[in-house]
């Protein structure tokens, strides 16, 4: 084995900096989540829960195998916004009869599980997962349908929810819906488009339309149980395929359907893997609370790494980029890590010469993310920085080989792009709370734009007002700083969540398994290389 050294001082000053500042970030991706669990709040918890149902969390939990992980994706959906955080809606892969699976669970205590545009975003990016990774989806669904006003922002791009599960089926994906209350309007196409379909007697109500639209469209008079009731969808419809006496009831039922579906993954579980030889709790001290300072990715590496094995490829060539070969949770990956922040072009054509290697092994590829973009200046543009970072770019882009991209440290710029940002479609992102991504840093784009100000004054011969300049500055650097943290970031869903740098390793071996359902196989050619 070729076991990492590391050269990182716990007993240090810099050490303990680093680590009370991530601690202080943890302390607040903590509260937020905390937002998200408490879901409507104590009045609608307690209201819910005096109807004699489960939370939506309690639903899940019930719903997997014991003591199994749950990775819960997208926790810090609509942050920042005028909804709720969370969005309303629980989403992630947990395994149910020994099968991994794609969970998702309105929570009816936010504004009765009603749908906004932020709901809308997890669910597709819920169901995108599952469809590139061949998992089956279970829906556990209660909600009031869209949220009626913003509904101009929900209905255009809401039909691809149904869309999705037609796909999903088509492709031999399994599809459940678990209903334990209202699924009305166009929410009743989630069970009309599920392969499977479990009702709950006397609490799931599925219909177009209810009681009183009915009236309004046709004068008609019905009830809620005879229009879409459980027993009327068991009985006379056909729609409902259980027939659940109550929530645990209906749940022991959704397993019972996991565990006959004879759903097989494309790859075999791999042996069980060595730790890393260093204790993971070092993580929360490598990367400064400055991103302006330097860390070594190696150090993250070995505490992530089975055995902190690591075999670098070109570790003398764009040192400013690491590279090389490991396995983690016995799963073969290839890693790509900023060592440096910038990406020179010795960088760029040896990252597209690994991906291009990593597909012909059909190894999947992890990109840990610590830059601030492609260098620029006279020397480096006559250089050929332009084609060379465009050669990274085309092998990101062409790679076939399932992606997962961690954002340690900053991500911007064209960078952003090369190291497999959220456009380029990893199977999965995420952020530590050290974290920044923007188009630049905040002080250099409020530079550029004082800058062309200053040239734009000069070219009209106007005076510059300084004075105004040094208060845009400001105003600009402090609204690219607050829209380029993680949490911002998290809750536009451009991740699939921040988290503890502790649990690096066992999020990204989820992951490896969940991709490793569906077949890992890389790209034999791409686009064209400009020489």
């Amino acid at each position: 084995m070729t076991v990492l050294p590391t050269a990182l001082d716990t007993a240090g000053a810099d050490y303990a900096e680093n680590r009370a500042a991530m601690l202080d970030k943890l302390a607040a991706l903590d509260a937020e989540h905390a937002k998200a669990v408490a879901g409507g709040g104590e009045k609608y918890v307690d209201r819910h829960r005096a109807r004699g149902k489960l939370l939506a969390r309690e639903r899940v939990e019930l719903l997997l195998d014991p003591d199994t992980p749950f990775l819960e994706l997208s926790p810090l959906a609509a942050w920042g916004s005028d909804y709720a955080v969370g969005a309303s809606l629980v989403t992630g892969i947990g395994v149910v009869e020994g099968v991994e699976c794609v969970i998702t669970a309105n929570d009816p205590t936010v504004r009765g599980g009603a749908s906004n545009p932020w709901t809308l975003k997890k669910a597709l990016r819920a169901n995108e997962i599952a469809y590139a990774n061949r998992l089956p989806v279970i829906s556990l669904v209660e909600s009031g349908g869209a949220d009626l006003p913003s509904q101009k922002e929900i209905f255009i791009p809401g039909g691809a929810l149904f869309r999705d599960l037609t796909r999903l089926s088509a492709a031999g994906v399994p599809t459940i819906a678990v209903v334990f209350g209202n699924s009305t309007a166009g929410g009743a196409y989630i069970p009309g488009m599920s392969d499977h379909v479990i009702m709950v007697k006397e609490r799931a109500k599925v219909f177009l339309g209810g009681p009183p639209l009915v009236r309004m469209a046709t004068g008609e008079e019905s009830d809620e149980e005879s229009l879409g009731g459980a027993a009327m969808h068991a009985r006379t419809s056909g729609l409902a395929d259980h027939f659940a006496a109550d929530e645990p009831d209906a749940l022991r039922r959704a397993r019972r359907v996991v565990a006959r579906l004879n759903h097989r993954k494309a790859h075999p579980d791999p042996p069980p893997a060595e730790p890393p030889k260093y204790d993971e709790d070092e993580l929360l001290g490598i990367v400064p609370g400055d991103l302006k300072v330097p860390f070594d990715p190696r150090e993250v590496i070995a505490r992530i790494a089975d055995a902190s094995d690591f075999d670098e490829f070109k570790p003398l060539y764009g040192a400013g980029l690491t590279t090389g070969w490991a396995r983690l949770h016995g799963y073969p990956v290839g890693v790509l890590a900023n060592a440096r922040g910038v990406l020179f072009s010795e960088e760029s054509q040896k990252a597209a010469q690994f991906i291009q290697l990593a597909n012909q092994r059909d190894i999947p590829l992890l990109f840990l993310h610590n830059t601030t973009g492609y260098m620029v200046g006279r020397d480096y543009e006559q250089g050929g920085i332009v084609k060379h970072g465009a050669m990274m770019i085309n092998a990101v882009s062409n790679s076939t080989v399932p992606h997962l991209s961690v954002l340690l440290g900053a991500s911007y710029g064209a960078g952003h792009y090369g190291m497999c940002g959220r456009a380029y479609d990893p199977r999965f992102l995420f952020a530590w709370p050290s974290a920044k991504s923007a188009v630049m840093g905040p002080q250099q784009l409020a530079g550029v734009l004082s800058i062309v100000a200053r040239a734009s004054a000069e070219a009209k011969g106007q005076p510059y007002d300084d004075e105004a300049d040094a208060a845009l500055r400001a105003m600009v650097e402090q609204q690219i700083e607050s829209e380029s943290l993680p949490f911002f970031l998290s809750g536009r869903l451009y991740d699939d969540g921040v988290i503890d740098p502790r649990d690096t390793r066992t999020v990204l071996g989820l992951c490896l398994s969940a991709i490793h359902t569906a077949p890992v196989e890389g790209a034999r050619g791409f686009g064209v290389f400009r020489m």
